[in-house]
């Protein structure tokens, strides 16, 4: 990619981070040099992560370009939603009041919770047996 990145900003969500670099341009979206719809085949994940796109109504006015590392795909996918959404407000801080209504610049600080000793799981606990 020649242009340089009008923006860059970092979206995370579980084990999952996310760098988008916005570039005016024509809607496309390429996320650690594959196809959107190559990388997110489920529509469900494709729409939550461009949702803060249709909010401010500017689908076709920005090619993202994204890197995406760890996590599962609906960590990446909730990433690379933040890493928009934070892009837009700062190309437009006019839009942050939409966006944090509809919730896209909270970090969604839901973690696995580590497991104890003298358990199986977090919570799991060994069966128990009488006699």
């Amino acid at each position: 990619m020649g242009t340089k990145p009008l923006t860059q900003t970092t979206g995370r969500r579980k084990n999952a981070v996310c760098r988008a670099r916005l570039r005016p341009g024509t809607g496309v979206v390429k996320i650690n040099d594959r196809a959107f719809a190559e990388y997110f085949p489920s529509e469900v994940q494709r729409n939550s992560s461009t949702e803060a796109l249709r909010i401010t109504n500017t689908e076709s006015s920005y090619d993202i370009d994204a890197d995406i590392v760890g996590g599962g795909i609906a960590g990446q996918s909730g990433a690379l939603r933040m890493a928009i959404a934070r892009a837009l407000v700062e190309l437009d801080p006019a839009q942050r009041l939409a966006l944090k209504k509809a919730g896209l610049l909270t970090r969604d600080s839901r973690r696995k919770e580590s497991k104890k000793y003298g358990l199986k799981k977090a919570r799991k606990a060994p069966q128990y047996t009488k006699r």
